[in-house]
């Protein structure tokens, strides 16, 4: 017998959690975002890119509005507000009380942040952090793990 959806019964709650992941993924600016052009789909991470762009090339604290202003998508004021609340709750971007508002600065460069998806990743990898690190040295190139012996054999304050 299938529901009112062609699925069996007992697939609904699957589905309906599927369809609702995707439903807020497009919500909040990911995978399934529309850009102005008609049907094109905007990458995932592109307008948090932006917003960290705008940040790192005003080199002072920005009002939402500056970045709303600095960024080249024409996005609403509440969507550059949103995308900032959670480039702070994420950890990469700092804020301070203003006049009106917050002013949020960037407080690591394109390489700190790559470094924190990292750790963040490392966190996530399980209970054996030991085999994660294994996976992750057999996958680099010849050059960067050169890199990464030399940088483990410095001296560290």
């Amino acid at each position: 017998m299938l529901d009112g959806y062609g699925a069996a019964p007992t697939a609904y709650p699957v589905y309906r959690t599927v369809v609702g992941l995707l439903h807020c993924r497009r919500k909040v600016g990911g995978e399934g975002s529309v850009t102005e052009s008609e049907g094109e789909r905007r990458p995932a991470g592109e307008l948090e890119a932006s917003v960290l762009a705008a940040l790192w090339a005003a080199g002072a604290p920005q009002t939402a509005a500056q970045v709303r202003a600095a960024i080249s998508q024409d996005l609403a004021r509440t969507t550059v507000a949103t995308l900032l609340a959670r480039l702070h709750d994420k950890g990469a971007i700092g804020r301070r009380p203003g006049t009106r508002g917050f002013l949020y600065f960037a407080i690591e460069d394109t390489n700190g942040l790559t470094a924190r998806r990292m750790h963040r990743a490392l966190d996530q990898g399980g209970d054996d952090r030991s085999l994660v690190l294994a996976r992750f040295v057999e996958g680099l190139s010849a050059d960067d793990e050169a890199e990464l012996r030399r940088l483990l054999q410095e001296d560290r304050p």
